[in-house]
């Protein structure tokens, strides 16, 4: 348990307006970490309540991860507002479009390769660049892949966004082999099914999903925070190169 705690640490957290981004935020914080997320939409309340309930630093940008200069401009704000630390970095920003292959245009594609790759990657790329700056001896960079990155969801047909989650699984271990020298571990997160803002179109779909489950029912966005806590922490400081499933048992069954 002594390993688990963040205080002191600096987390950037895309895509933590909402959803499983707002709950990776609120994990690291309940940690010790403060906190800064990047995103295109403004903070829920609840994100706004974090600093107060966990005694940590927070403040949200607005950025626009398809846009490297937005980015660009995000790290640098987040250097000169928590001097010049960073210490976790969460690619959690992504996108979703139900599109058939046959059917998918060069417009629908490269926006989800724009957020779930683009973005994924040159956030990693700029987030890496600031913990060697910063001299960080507790490097993490967590990226969120997605059970879409293990097997087909038979009960929707969205090849394209299957594509851009295999592909964030597939940059992991060449990150974590190139980052390594500069003591900065790369692991990332495939979550399953869960009860989100993306989810919520398909409310004819959760009995479906929920019988594909092993354990019958869907995530709630805190039930990948301790999984988000244990990369971001000296707890999993041998783990690097590798992938949490958080699944409740639906790659498996």
């Amino acid at each position: 348990m002594a390993a688990l705690p963040l205080k002191g640490r600096v987390a950037v957290i895309t895509g933590g307006a909402r959803g499983i981004g707002l709950a990776f935020c609120q994990g690291l914080a309940e940690a010790g970490a403060d906190i800064a997320i990047f995103d295109i939409i403004s903070p829920s309340p609840a994100f706004k309540m974090i600093s107060t309930e966990y005694s940590v630093r927070t403040k949200s940008y607005e950025v626009d991860v398809t846009s490297l200069s937005s980015l660009e401009a995000g790290f640098a704000s987040v250097a000169a507002d928590f001097d010049g630390k960073l210490d976790i970095f969460v690619a959690c920003a992504g996108i979703n479009k139900m599109v058939e292959f046959l059917s998918t245009t060069e417009a629908d594609l490269d926006h989800l390769l724009n957020v779930n790759i683009k973005g994924v990657y040159f956030g990693a790329q700029l987030a890496a660049k600031a913990m060697i700056s910063s001299a960080t001896t507790c490097g993490s960079i967590i990226l969120v892949a997605s059970i879409a990155s293990y097997i087909t969801i038979r009960s929707l047909s969205q090849p394209a966004y299957c594509g851009t989650k295999g592909a964030v699984r597939a940059l992991v271990a060449p990150m974590a082999a190139e980052l390594s020298k500069h003591g900065i571990r790369v692991n990332s997160i495939s979550p399953g099914y869960v009860k989100t803002e993306m989810t919520a179109p398909f409310p004819h779909m959760l009995e479906v999903w929920k019988g594909e489950i092993m354990n019958g029912r869907l995530a709630e966005p805190d039930d990948l925070k301790g999984a988000c806590v244990f990369l971001a922490s000296d707890a999993s400081r041998y783990c690097t190169g590798s992938d949490i499933l958080v699944d409740g048992g639906v790659t498996k069954w």
